[in-house]
């Protein structure tokens, strides 16, 4: 198994950061990393979702919603190709902190026969996008 987390402290309040990182049709025109999320967003449906790392075409993914918590937790579970093979489980999770101000943790926990022979690609592009969409999430509470 293998985890990559990043994490980053947004002035705004927890709803604020919600409303703006669960509205998806607006993630073509501010998300670098997740071009695009489609589908019914509840537990046990299945999504589709565009990522793209830094420097790389992207690959669209049918992950299955797991957890989807008003101003807490979205979580999903998608597989490339057969399950086993290289499986993610994305977590999105946003903390209040009690003074006006919310930390978004962003982490996939990683596994399959393919995790060490993608662990470059995962510790460069793949966190690297982390951090771009955080940074950009950040950006715009910020702004509202």
């Amino acid at each position: 198994m293998k985890e990559i987390r990043t994490e980053v402290l947004i002035q705004a309040p927890v709803s604020k950061v919600w409303e703006i990182f669960t509205n998806f049709k607006a993630y073509p025109s501010w998300n670098p990393f997740m071009t695009y999320l489609k589908g019914k967003v509840a537990e046990g449906e299945q999504i589709e979702v565009k990522m793209v790392p830094p420097g790389s075409k992207g690959m669209i993914f049918k992950p299955k919603v797991l957890k989807f918590h008003k101003n807490k937790e979205f979580r999903w579970l998608g597989h490339t190709g057969f399950p086993g093979l290289f499986d993610g489980e994305h977590i999105f999770e946003l903390m209040d902190n009690g003074n006006g101000t919310t930390t978004f943790i962003q982490r996939e926990k990683f596994r399959g026969i393919m995790v060490p022979l993608l662990k470059k690609s995962l510790d460069n592009g793949t966190k690297a996008g982390f951090v771009a969409m955080n940074t950009k999430l950040k950006q715009i509470c910020e702004m509202a």
